[in-house]
């Protein structure tokens, strides 16, 4: 339990959390590369290796694994990987021992620190395991924006007790970390129908993959198709461009999954496609209702390539196994997506801001691409009028959507604000918060990007709303608020 600080309605409470350099992932580490070097370093490297004599060989493979072994999972197994990425640089004549292929491995590996720079930018939503908790007590499971070398961004996770009341105590989140390991996607073929109409690609090659497409395909499936394309289609000039583009959409689909053994608080979910090589940025994470009545996880993130931004969507039932998507339409062009956690009169509805300034609904067609519904708040207060934003998913409440906002003011100044949206119709607003929520005190406002107040999601639970927020990128902090209170501050519009 933690002690408090109350200012005006809403609680502080006395938790901080800070970057911490000691959680490491190891990585594939080419040397030279990252440099952009013309000549490729990796073959002299191996050929320094192979001069080795086995003594030294199995000397220096015991120091790196006296040195490094306790802070990663399974790292022969990650050396072992390494090792057969590079492998083809090794002359086939040579038959290596099983210790110099893990030194080598070894060598084209190299920790990354990934909240060196910043940790910031939190949701929140129950944790899967409700296990083990007393009268009143809720366990959460908490998203971060961990940043690293470089300001690469990736998806970390850590979990809390709330409750009773305004308690709140962190849970345990030391240990070594693991990158979620990609494994095979099941692909919709709706997604790709989506992706080919958005990029306007419509020739015979691309409708007869359609057409040869089952609704949910695997990736052995898509290259059966593919293989099979007649030739007659093969011979025409547009089929190249369209099968290229093809597979780089399918590709840009993934599942990646941790085994059941590795702690939630200890997964990493790492940029895994071009389009999200520099980062996976402000994941809102939402429990979700399915219209089959069961219960999942579902969360829009920007990727990030370094010149472009795209939406994404990660589905997952236990924050085990997660299936990453791309979003598509003309409202899914910018930053700060976030869900509603259930259907709305048998459609799905979701918050954007695809103008980059203007908080507004949207609602998925038939073909899964996103569409403008319209505007339902504009920057029009002094402390908001550069931009405003949705903080995370809508929170159901007795009397509307509960929406969490941003606003940005003078000198780049971020606050949180709230909102009320009618259950029936979300495009109608019912109430709002005209002074703010909460805004940067004099200690949140020093940090690696002064003077910003972020949140990417919160929740109510037993008549409390919950708010886990980031402070100028250095520090993560929460607070607290009766819900009926929140409720009785707004003003109806």
């Amino acid at each position: 339990m933690t002690a408090t600080v109350n200012t005006t309605d809403i609680t502080r409470h006395n938790i901080t959390m800070a970057p911490d350099g000691r959680r490491v992932v190891i990585k594939l580490f080419v040397p030279g590369e990252d440099a952009h070097a013309i000549h490729n370093r990796a073959s002299s490297l191996i050929e320094r290796i192979l001069q080795l004599d086995e003594g030294d060989i199995n000397t220096l493979l015991d120091d790196v694994l006296n040195r490094f072994a306790g802070r990663h999972h399974d790292i022969l197994g990650v050396f072992q990987h390494h090792y057969e990425v590079v492998q083809h640089r090794v002359p086939t004549e040579i038959e290596l021992s099983p210790a110099a292929r893990t030194l080598i491995g070894a060598y084209f590996s190299h920790e990354f620190s990934v909240e060196a720079a910043a940790l910031c930018n939190p949701s929140m939503v129950p944790h899967p395991d409700q296990s083990e908790l007393l009268p009143g007590e809720l366990r959460v499971a908490i998203s971060l924006r961990q940043i690293g070398e470089g300001h690469i961004s990736s998806i970390g996770f850590c979990s809390a007790i709330l409750g009773p009341g305004a308690a709140i105590r962190m849970e345990d989140r030391d240990g070594p970390l693991m990158i979620g390991q990609r494994v095979g996607a099941k692909h919709m073929r709706h997604q790709l129908c989506a992706a080919l109409a958005e990029e306007e690609i419509d020739n015979e090659a691309s409708a007869y993959v359609l057409s040869a497409l089952p609704e949910r395909y695997d990736d052995h499936e898509f290259e059966e198709i593919l293989g099979h394309l007649p030739n007659e289609l093969l011979a025409r000039p547009t089929t190249p461009t369209a099968l290229e583009a093809i597979r780089r959409i399918v590709g840009s689909d993934y599942a990646v999954t941790f085994p059941a053994t590795v702690p939630m608080h200890q997964r990493v979910l790492w940029p895994s496609t071009p389009t999200e090589s520099r980062g996976m940025e402000d994941a809102r994470f939402v429990q979700v209702l399915d219209p089959d009545g069961r219960m999942a996880y579902q969360a829009t993130y920007t990727a990030y390539d370094g010149f472009n931004i795209a939406g994404r969507v990660i589905f997952t039932r236990d924050l085990r196994h997660f299936e990453v998507t791309t979003l598509h339409g003309p409202a899914a062009r910018n930053k700060g997506m976030g869900m509603f956690p259930r259907y709305i009169n048998g459609k799905k509805y979701a918050l954007c801001r695809s103008d980059g300034e203007t908080l507004g609904l949207s609602v998925r067609d038939e073909q899964h691409r996103w569409q403008h519904v319209g505007p339902i708040l504009v920057p029009h207060r002094g402390w908001d009028l550069i931009q405003v934003g949705n903080c995370g998913s809508p929170i159901e409440t007795e009397a509307g959507w509960l929406v969490l906002t941003h606003g940005v003011g003078p000198m780049r100044r971020y606050a949180i604000g709230a909102m009320l949206l009618d259950l029936d119709d979300p495009s109608r607003v019912v109430a709002d918060l005209p002074q703010g929520l909460i805004d940067p005190d004099e200690i949140e406002r020093e940090g690696y990007v002064p003077n910003v107040l972020y949140s990417c999601g919160g929740l109510v639970h037993d008549g409390r709303f919950w708010l886990p927020y980031a402070s100028s990128d250095v520090r993560i902090s929460f607070a607290s608020m009766p819900l009926d209170r929140l409720l009785h501050r707004m003003q109806p519009v």
